[in-house]
């Protein structure tokens, strides 16, 4: 498993034996000297371009740098990665494990090539759910309407709810009034939408006979 603070500790020795300051290695890379310190306490990660930097500098390679860390095969091609994903990857057993050791690590743009690759390999959404946090907005609502909800419980949704915007909302909600998911998702959702809004469309479901008035929790109801 990566170690963010070996890593670090690893470049901070280079830095030492090269008889260089925080501040001078900074200069090198175009950097703040507080950012030098952040790499080598672990703080923070530099990015593939400021890693082949800094292995020409110290006359090093980027496997040598990342190796530093102790990480996985997965993580180790994840942390060099800028464009196109080796496919072996999604056949790994402990993928998931590994980029979420990894994500704060990575870049959205990186993840949202992950989250496609999740989908095109058809992995567990289940696995998914745990990287929304990293993802850009847009790459977890298009993972959500790509997703067959048969397979999307609540813990899935609670899961993506803060994430979608409301047009999203008010297409789960849709599939909520045309049976498509069961009417219990509704408590997932009134945090999120307009009262009047569920309201009116709860009374039309109601009347068309949707709903059944008495199923529905007291708050729901159409009064």
């Amino acid at each position: 498993m990566f170690s963010v603070r070996k890593f670090g500790a690893y470049i901070s020795r280079l830095r030492k034996k090269a008889d260089m300051t925080q501040s001078v290695l900074g200069d090198k890379l175009n950097v703040t000297r507080q950012a030098v310190s952040r790499y080598e306490t672990g703080e923070s990660f530099p990015d593939i371009s400021i890693l082949i930097l800094i292995a020409e500098i110290f006359e090093v390679s980027i496997d040598d740098l990342i190796n530093a860390g102790n990480p996985t095969k997965t993580e180790a091609i994840l942390l060099q990665s800028e464009t196109e994903l080796p496919a072996e990857i999604f056949k790994e057993n402990k993928l998931t494990e590994d980029i979420i050791n990894i994500a704060s690590l990575l870049k959205p743009s990186l993840l949202d090539k992950i989250a496609k690759g999740f989908e095109k390999h058809g992995l567990d959404l289940s696995k998914f759910i745990s990287l929304t946090e990293y993802l850009r907005d847009e790459t977890v609502i298009k993972t959500l309407e790509n997703t067959s909800f048969d397979k999307l419980d609540k813990n899935m949704l609670a899961n993506f709810m803060p994430f979608l915007d409301d047009d999203s909302k008010k297409n789960i909600f849709a599939k909520i009034i045309d049976g498509e998911l069961d009417y219990t998702y509704l408590e997932l959702l009134t945090p999120y939408l307009d009262p009047y809004y569920i309201g009116s469309q709860i009374e039309a479901a109601i009347i068309e006979g949707a709903f059944d008035n008495e199923d529905l929790k007291p708050e729901h109801r159409w009064k």
